[in-house]
């Protein structure tokens, strides 16, 4: 997939374009037997769940279940397309029930639960499915609430989901479908957006726009604004763009594809836009270059430190686009009245064995905490979920 981006971006007559080297993509090992990720200081890791199949999404649910998406967009594998339920009811670590939930998906990534409705974004809609909390199914077949905008060449497929505190409104994460709208950008109605959807009526808006690739969102604790992590463009070797937390506006504007950090515009785009530019908001805090920074929880639980306490955990999945791997790893963010108050910190480490070797034993993406306190860390390569608790 790589390998036709580049060729579209040559010859479209854009410099600058995606490299074709195939050896900077990481080879993934596996987890040597009872080798674990490594956390600071008085944590413990251990493993939660093993033998899923790219475990991309956590969701906890109120009751303390785990719901596990499992999907990718592999040419060569096929995705799983399922959702996992685990349930840790004595909070041992080891989850005493799983069970298949929902399977028969398409790609599945986002899930929330509002009500008496458990919803599923697959990359091509969204899905509302009857259950009760506690059910290790749903009751039902889903319905689809609002369709989505998705292709067989699609570089961002992944769609989260995150309900709002009186479950009134969904907001859905939606990629671009490409790196800087070399397609055009009428391939990309809908899409660099967050969008909202009244779940009352239905009615769906944009949001926030400008967001090349948005994928975690959460709640930041003391107050009511929405954040996101972003993976932000490739091709620029000599000036690589950082992927990025921020704070959302309602209407503001991030400025993919025409520009970057804010107001930088980027000469590669084909249709220049100097009037959004103008408008663009700078994101709050830069995670470096080509991480794929994808999850997102602010800490709220009682078992941690209190230095960690509504804090932001960051997965980055990690690229390829840089001549050492980056990424691969979660970080902390300290937050102090709703706004970090302090650099990204390594947390959970040891995915990469060899920093002079592109091999991996897995890839951390979506991170959650559990109702125990612990932090819950989907390890999308590794086939795992692993649990980090303090001792």
């Amino acid at each position: 997939m790589r390998k036709r981006i580049a060729i579209g971006l040559m010859a479209a007559g854009i410099l600058g374009c995606l490299p074709l080297e195939t050896d900077k993509l990481s080879r993934v090992l596996g987890w040597p037997e009872g080798e674990t990720p490594h956390a600071p200081g008085a944590f413990r890791v251990q493993e939660f769940a093993r033998d899923l199949v790219n475990p991309r999404n956590l969701f906890v649910a109120s009751n303390g279940d785990v719901f596990v998406a499992e999907a990718s967009n592999s040419r060569t594998e096929p995705s799983a397309n399922r959702i996992t339920l685990l349930r840790d009811a004595n909070g041992d670590g080891n989850p005493e029930v799983r069970v298949t939930f929902l399977s028969g998906l398409y790609q599945p990534y986002g899930m929330a639960i509002a009500g008496d409705i458990f919803y599923v974004a697959n990359t091509d809609g969204l899905y509302a499915y009857p259950y009760k909390l506690g059910e290790t199914s749903p009751s039902g077949p889903g319905v689809r609430m609002l369709a989505l905008p998705a292709g067989d060449d699609d570089l961002h497929w992944t769609r989260n989901l995150l309900a709002d505190e009186a479950h009134q409104k969904l907001y859905v994460t939606v990629g671009s479908a490409s790196n800087i709208g070399e397609n055009g950008m009428q391939a990309e109605y809908h899409r660099a957006n967050i969008l909202q959807v009244d779940l009352q009526t239905g009615a769906e808006l944009v949001y926030a726009s400008g967001l090349r690739n948005p994928v975690g969102m959460a709640w930041a604790p003391g107050n009511t604004r929405l954040w996101t992590v972003v993976s932000e463009r490739d091709g620029l070797p000599d000036q690589p763009v950082s992927d990025y937390l921020t704070s959302i506006e309602e209407g503001g504007f991030y400025g993919w594809p025409y520009s970057y950090a804010g107001k930088h515009r980027d000469a590669r785009v084909p249709e220049q836009k100097p009037e959004l530019v103008a408008k663009a908001l700078a994101p709050d805090l830069d995670l470096g270059a080509h991480t794929v920074s994808a999850g997102l929880t602010f800490y709220r639980g009682e078992q941690f430190p209190s230095r960690y306490r509504d804090g932001a955990f960051i997965g980055q999945r990690g690229s390829w686009d840089k001549e050492q791997l980056s990424g691969y790893k979660v970080m902390f963010v300290p937050f102090l009245n709703g706004m970090p108050s302090g650099p990204p910190e390594n947390f959970l480490s040891g995915f990469v064995p060899d920093f002079n070797r592109n091999e991996v034993y897995g890839q951390p993406a979506a991170v959650s905490v559990a109702w125990d306190g612990s932090l819950l860390v989907a390890d999308d390569a590794g086939n795992r979920v692993w649990r980090v608790s303090h001792k």
